[in-house]
């Protein structure tokens, strides 16, 4: 014959096991998620926005720096500083593009 407290003591550790086999089960899962999603937290996050943003700034400012060489080299009527300026942002955008590409795919 079992004692009620017996049976109360078993019962209880039961469920801390079942607790404890949830626990470690979800947590497994989430590990195997994140290996398959890759890490993709907020600092991946800003890395790749700070990416874009050279990406589109590193052309610009070449192009703005090739216009005033030329603006300053030769005497034309027209500014090649904007016309440098506009072909490093459009320039940039394709890199930006690029690289926006890339890690969506990954």
């Amino acid at each position: 014959m079992k004692l009620p407290h017996h049976n109360s003591q078993q019962k209880q550790h039961q469920q801390r096991q079942q607790k404890f086999h949830r626990q470690v089960k979800d947590k497994a899962s989430r590990k195997l998620k994140a290996r398959q999603e890759g890490d993709r937290s907020i600092w991946y996050e800003l890395g790749l926005f700070g990416i874009v943003g050279w990406s589109v700034t590193i052309p610009t400012l070449i192009g703005i720096a090739i216009g005033i060489w030329l603006d300053v080299t030769l005497d034309d009527p027209y500014s090649w500083t904007l016309m440098m300026l506009f072909v490093g942002v459009v320039l940039g955008c394709l890199n930006a593009w690029y690289w926006i590409q890339r890690e969506s795919k990954e």
